[in-house]
């Protein structure tokens, strides 16, 4: 199994880099995680929000397979604690040969066809984070999962 964490834009501050390449260091003894940015959207000025949505939907379903287990980070999303996260990768590991695709949206949020394709939805906070942030975050959290998946002593209950 591999898991994707699909973004809408890049992160640009040297610092957010940093961790999250401090995680996926991390993370490459016990998955296959790749990370994939999908193109920031030019001339939004001239689109509405919808219009943007809508766009951003097309680059983000053009990356998802008919396979895949499509899970998004959305503020509507289930809120779970870092161990029932870790139950959840888990499980979907054990039950399913599918890739899991974490997407993060654009500004925003998801246009409807995107809800309409994933299989869950996950907050990672009730808080509002930067786009950036969320990455680092999820990794953060995927690492502290497959940590707590293995008994080792990262998490601390």
């Amino acid at each position: 199994m591999k898991i994707t964490l699909l973004t809408v834009g890049k992160t640009e501050d040297a610092y957010i880099k940093e961790g999250i390449e401090k995680y996926v260091k991390r993370l490459k003894h016990y998955t296959k995680l790749e990370l994939v940015d999908l193109p920031e959207l030019k001339n939004t000025k001239a689109l509405t929000q919808e219009q943007q949505k809508v766009k951003e939907a097309e680059l983000i379903l053009k990356k998802i397979t008919p396979l895949d287990y499509v899970i998004l980070l959305d503020e509507k999303g289930l809120e779970l604690s870092s161990t029932q996260f870790a139950e959840l990768i888990n499980k979907r590991s054990v039950s399913s040969s599918a890739n899991i695709i974490f997407v993060v949206g654009g500004p925003y949020g998801f246009d409807a066809i995107v809800y309409q394709r994933a299989n869950d939805k996950l907050s990672l906070s009730r808080m509002t984070f930067s786009h950036q942030m969320v990455r680092l975050f999820f990794v953060e959290q995927l690492y502290r999962a497959y940590t707590i998946i293995k008994g080792e002593p990262y998490h601390h209950s």
